[in-house]
């Protein structure tokens, strides 16, 4: 058990995000549990913590590390705080995205008895308009091989303890990477505790990589290698663990391959609302 009130480091790369950064950031501090430190990892040259002083925005909690790259890509900046911090949590925070006010307090309280945390999420678009709930539901246990059938999105909205698993972020996949690491903090936890209230903001973008036309490619060579190193052992996972994650890979593979014909047709179609009827079928007809 961490002791009384762990400290969460809350990870978040910044490329080009002087337009999203500020709202970002005044979600953590609008956190009911005070006990966080922000790490800005700046992927550009920006000065952020300057950038934040000038919105008002000034807090002991908050630093800032620097890539020393232009565009390294969030992947290498957050293995960069990653290997700075010394906080027993981590969480991980786009800069883009934003922490519902009781995101870390539960998540916390869930800690005390799991290595791993998710949250459902509230999807929502540029303008932080609400489009759908996402992974909602009762407040429970999750395997390995049910997490992706609840939690059809990303998977950056984890917080986990550092001392029961470790992991950095896999440099030479362009996608899924938060699968990945999560999947490697699988190795050390059997289990996550999933909150079934949606406590993170996922904000959809028209170039967003689970929604732009032109991922396609770089999702299915990313989960084709996800199943590879599946069936290679790669991952020790719980019992039904790698079983889980492969069947929802091979559904999800297919739903890719037929996504860009279903956007054409329906504009603005949630790659989410593509997958899931593709899910309950395969439910389905499972034995």
């Amino acid at each position: 058990m961490a002791a009384s009130n762990p400290t969460v480091a809350v990870i978040t790369p910044a490329f080009a995000a002087m337009g999203t950064l500020v709202t970002t950031v005044r979600s953590v501090l609008a956190q009911t549990y005070p006990h966080w430190e922000l790490v800005i990892v700046s992927d550009d040259g920006v000065d952020y913590l300057r950038f934040l002083a000038e919105h008002g925005i000034a807090d002991k909690r908050i630093s800032q590390l620097s890539s020393g790259k232009v565009g390294g890509g969030a992947s290498a900046a957050r293995n960069l705080a990653l290997d700075a911090i010394t906080a027993p949590y981590a969480a991980i925070l786009d800069a883009d995205d934003r922490l519902k006010p009781q995101k870390l307090e539960r998540a916390v309280a869930a800690l005390e008895h799991h290595g791993i945390v998710t949250t459902a999420l509230d999807v929502m678009d540029e303008q932080f308009n609400h489009l759908r709930d996402v992974a909602a539901g009762p407040d429970g246990e999750m395997t390995p091989g049910a997490h992706k059938w609840v939690n059809v999105s990303m998977d950056s909205m984890i917080v986990w303890d550092r001392a029961r698993a470790d992991a950095r972020y896999d440099l030479t996949m362009s996608n899924m990477t938060d699968l990945e690491l999560l999947l490697q903090l699988y190795r050390t936890v059997p289990a996550s505790f999933h909150l079934g209230t949606p406590l993170h903001d996922y904000i959809k973008r028209d170039g967003s990589m689970s929604n732009g036309e032109k991922t396609a490619a770089g999702m299915v060579a990313s989960k084709t290698t996800l199943l590879q190193r599946l069936g290679s052992g790669y991952y020790p996972l719980a019992p039904g663990g790698v079983e889980g994650m492969v069947d929802f890979l091979t559904v999800s593979l297919e739903a890719e391959r037929h996504y860009g014909a279903a956007l054409a047709a329906q504009p603005g179609l949630l790659f989410e609302d593509h997958l899931e009827p593709r899910l309950a079928a395969a439910k389905q007809a499972a034995p």
